[in-house]
This record gives C-alpha cells, structure tokens and sequence, in this order.
C-alpha cells in the first residue's frame, strides 16, 4: 500500500527560506533559518530549483481550477473569472460543454523574440494553461539583496586541455529562439535548416561573435568587476567563496581579439559556513588589491595575483554585503548585517574604528571623500559619518523602508539613496564635503511599482545640464531621472524579471541593464526614444552584476551569470553601437 502523502513543517521551512533567498529577502531568510534550526535538518542542504515554491503553488491552483470546474465529465469552460490563492472562486458563467482533448486546449508555441515583451505574442487565455512565470528572481536587487539561488548540479567544466573561453553569437535585431533558451540568429538557423553553413562559415562566426564565454566556476557566478588600471584583468566571484582572477585581452593594433583567453588564478577560500556567496568585489584605485565581501562574514583583500593580503573574523555575526575602498586606497569600508561599518586601515592591516549605528543591518556603504562615507540600512535611514568621530555628521531620514544602496554623484555634492518604499531620494552633501552652506532640500524620485534595488549616476554631465541618473526596480523596468527637477525622462521596460543590475558606459553616453530573464540591454542616454540599442540573451539563466570598461580602444561589458560563466560583450564589434 502507498504511504499517504506526508508534508512536514521542516519541509515547508526549507521551501519558504529558498522563496526568500530567490527574492531578496536576505534578513527574513537569515531569521527563518536561525529559528527553525534550518541547518540542523536534513533537507537544507538539498537543491531547490529557483521558483520551486512558487511552482508547485502553481500546480496547486491548477489543480484547483480543474476541481472547481469539473463536473460529471464535463468542462466549464466560460468561465472567465480568475484564480488567486488567496479568495475563493465564483465561476462567471454556470453553462458547461463536453472536455475538450487536452492538445485542443494547448496554446501555439511561442518564440521569444530579442525586442522583449512588445515582440512577443499575446497569451492565449487558456485558464487550463495558465502558469505562473516563477519566483521574483536580485540582481541585484542590488548585491545587497541580489535574489541568490540554491546550488545547483555541479557540471563538469573544461581542462587544462581546452580553452576555457566559448565566443558565443549575441542577439541580432531579429533573433529567435534555441531550444536550450538562448538567442540565436534567425539567418543562421535559417541556414543550418536549408543544410548551407559550411564549417568555414561557421568559424568565420565564432572569431566575429561579440561575446565570449569564460569558463571555470562551479557554481553561480554573482559578482565581476574590471581592474581600474591593469585593463585586461577581471576578477570575478561565485557562490562557493572562489575568486577567478581573468587576464582578458582586448583587440591588437589590427582589431584581431584573441579567441582563447588562459585559466585564470584562483584565490579560493574555504567558507567558514556553509553559504560562501561572494555579495562584492572592489578594487584598489591603483588596482593593486581587491577587496573581497562573503556571507561567511570574512573580509578578504588579496592582490592583483591573487595572494591573500589581509583577512578578519570582526563581522562575525552576519554576512558583509559591501566593501569598497576609498578614492586614495588607505581605507577600506564594509557594511553588514551585524548593523555596523568598519573602516580598515589598509596598509596596516588592522581594523581603524567599528560604527555601530543602524539597528538591524547595514546594507551599503559609499565614499564622499577620503575620510568622510555614507552608511544606508534596513532602518530606512543613511549616515554621513568621519572616520575619525564615532558620531555621525548627519543623518538623512525619510524613506520608510529599507535603503538598499546608496552612490555619490561624481562632483560629491549629491548622495542618491533608493529604497523598499519604491522610491529613490536626493540628498545635498555639499556642506559636509566642502563647507558651503547647508542645503536640507531633498529630491525624491517616485514613480516605480515595486522595491528600487539599484542606481547609478551618469559619470559625465554636459555644461549646462542636469545630473542624470538610473534606477532600477523589482517592477522589471529601469528609470531616466532629472536629479534637479526629480522628472523621470524615460521608463525601460523590456525585462520580464527583476533587473538585477545596471551600469553606465564610462563616457555616459549610454547604459545597459541586466536581470533575470537572462537579457542584457544597453540603450542611448541622450536619445528621446525608449528603444534599446542592442540586446543579449544568456537563456534561461540570469545575469547577476555587470560590468562595463571603457578605455581607449576597449568597450566591453563583463557579466556575472547564473550559468557559472562569465560573460564578455565586445562592444567594438557590433555594429549598432558604432
């Protein structure tokens, strides 16, 4: 006889902890798994698909639909009332008609195309077929609150006897879709069908695809970042604590990019948990070390070769979210969980002073100058703080949720702060950075649906002009904002999940947004359309953290992906971006 279906509350613990890691919620999470004892049982350790409670909730509710419709081997079928979870149905209309076979009521199949949701078909309005699309999923999100997935099936990677460098074809402005869900060129396929791509073709496409593949993590890949002075390394770090350090090439005098890129140095440091998630890489200025944030609550600096400089247990009581140096490199500022910032002095490796000031978690810090910087946290409020006073020089309130990042404008005059309460705000620092007078007026931006998770800030602004700056939600879309005036100018909304990160071009003349749908966009700053100038699909997988390095005749963006590889777009090499 079948044992009758059992569900445990250990079970449905496991389930919610997963839902609130692949949403953001990194504090409830930390929470649930400290009162129930999550890691003492025997499920926390298993792989959970991301979206897995969300999906079986799903299966629930058609099953639920089908109950509620079925009656004496007949169908309602006009039935035009929707199903939630949360009210109880009342079917619109009583007639009923005989089932229908079950391929009748399949929808046709549908391609996703490369210009997102205005290029897809509608959904056919099947109450049988419908689905949810899945969990929330960072991207983050800010890197504070990047949605991070379970750990997958490791996969076996390349050896020392391949290259570990796959150039893979990005999207074209017609592109359609593989089977394995990443994009794919119409007229290629087109060609490979009708059997008239010779392989010389097909070599010919591999040296001219713009966008590389590097291959070496084992497991998802959440943070990237360029070397600001040493332009062909890229560090970039993955949910098991590993840290790859990449030397990638650019194009030579002839504009030949070397098709094979070598291993890279690993700076692999065992997680004193058994979550390693990397949440923030930074460099030096003089990109002479790297600064290294984990939820093991370690900091980490190792040098541009990737030996260990300098380690420390201070945040023991929770994750580091952020870690970033100061414009001159003697500092270093971390922001956690315990609710503290601690500013490292570097070359004496020792920790300068402990701020203990938010009281739940810190969740991001920035530097104004070199000796004041900014903490935002999950107490909706951002402190101006002096590395030398255990005061703050000022306190911003006003956002009544928690402050997910916060990035000072390139004059130092202005701090911008996004937030939970779905807004981002303004604040003038110019008495606090250079003594002029005080200015309490504050510019807040309103307009998205959901949680703002990300910002950034033109790094150039044309005499004359406002500030400009992006922000990105859990709403799918990203932002256009006039800083003075707080008028947003533009709305993206092309992805179909949670944008989890962003990145303006260095001369700020475009930028591009990544979540997780899996698609990269870059779009025109200064161009009153809202169409993107060219895309790219990583497939079903997302793309955690861009980017983007621009510098003399190098335009690349790298990307952090959920597959476990690392993306480099060339940007040289597409022609809608000449």
């Amino acid at each position: 006889m079948v044992s009758p279906l059992q569900i445990t509350a250990d079970e449905v613990n496991c389930l919610i902890y997963a839902y609130f890691r692949d949403s953001g919620f990194q504090h409830s999470a930390f929470v649930l798994r400290a009162e129930s004892r999550l890691e003492h049982s025997p499920n926390f350790r298993k792989h959970l698909p991301r979206g897995e409670l969300i999906e079986l909730l799903s299966k629930a509710l058609l099953f639920t639909e089908v109950e509620a419709h079925w009656n004496n081997g007949g169908m309602t079928l006009s039935c035009h009332n929707p199903f939630n979870l949360l009210e109880r149905h009342v079917c619109s209309a009583p007639p009923r008609h005989p089932l229908q076979p079950l391929n009748a009521l399949a929808p046709p199949t549908e391609r996703v195309r490369n210009g997102g949701p205005s290029d897809r078909s509608p959904p056919v309005d099947n109450a049988l077929k419908r689905k949810a699309s899945g969990t929330p999923s960072l991207e983050d999100a800010p890197k504070e609150k990047r949605a991070k997935t379970s750990s997958p099936v490791d996969i076996e990677m390349g050896t020392r006897s391949g290259p570990p460098v796959e150039p893979r074809r990005a999207s074209s402005p017609q592109p359609s879709t593989t089977a394995d869900g990443a994009s794919a060129m119409t007229e290629t396929t087109a060609n490979k069908v009708a059997g008239q791509t010779t392989s010389e073709n097909a070599e010919k496409e591999q040296e001219d695809a713009p966008v590389q593949l590097l291959k070496a993590h084992k497991s998802e890949v959440f943070v990237c970042a360029w070397n600001p002075v040493n332009k062909s390394t890229l560090a970039s770090g993955s949910r098991d604590s590993v840290v790859h350090i990449w030397n990638v090439p650019g194009a030579n005098q002839d504009g030949d990019v070397q098709p094979d890129v070598d291993l890279p140095l690993t700076c692999a440091y065992p997680p004193r948990e058994e979550q390693g998630d990397l949440t923030s890489l930074d460099w030096s200025a003089d990109g002479s070390l790297l600064a290294i944030g984990c939820y093991d609550s370690i900091l980490r600096i190792c040098d541009a070769k990737g030996k260990v400089y300098f380690t420390h247990t201070q945040h023991d009581k929770g994750p580091i979210f952020a870690a970033r140096f100061s414009p001159g490199g003697r500092w270093l500022v971390t922001a956690s969980l315990d609710g503290s910032a601690c500013v490292w002095d570097v070359p004496g490796k020792r920790l300068h002073r402990q701020f203990t000031l938010h009281k739940k978690c810190c969740l991001d810090v920035d530097w104004l100058s070199d000796s004041e910087f900014a903490t935002s946290g999950s107490d909706g409020l951002v402190h101006i703080l002096n590395i030398n006073n255990p005061k703050p020089l000022k306190t911003f309130s006003g956002h009544k949720s928690e402050v997910n990042q916060l990035r000072c404008n390139p004059s130092r005059t202005k701090l911008a702060s996004c937030s939970d309460d779905r807004t981002a705000r303004i604040w003038n620092i110019e008495d606090i950075v250079y003594g002029r007078p005080q200015d309490d007026n504050v510019v807040t931006l309103t307009g998205h649906k959901a949680q703002v998770g990300n910002l950034a800030w033109s790094p150039s602004t044309h005499p004359g002009e406002h500030e400009l700056l992006v922000t990105s939600s859990f709403d799918h879309s990203a932002r256009l904002w006039d800083t003075v005036t707080g008028d947003c100018l533009r709305i993206f909304q092309d992805h179909t999940k949670h944008v989890y990160n962003l990145a303006f071009s260095p001369d700020g003349r475009r930028f591009a947004t990544a979540g997780g749908d899996g698609w990269l966009y870059v779009y025109d700053v200064h161009v009153s359309t809202k169409e993107r100038k060219w895309s790219y699909s990583a497939g079903r997988h997302g793309i955690f953290e861009i980017s983007w390095q621009q510098s003399g005749n190098l335009n690349r963006i790298a990307m952090a992906l959920e597959n476990h590889h690392v993306g480099i777009a060339d940007l040289t090499r597409i022609p809608e971006l000449q």
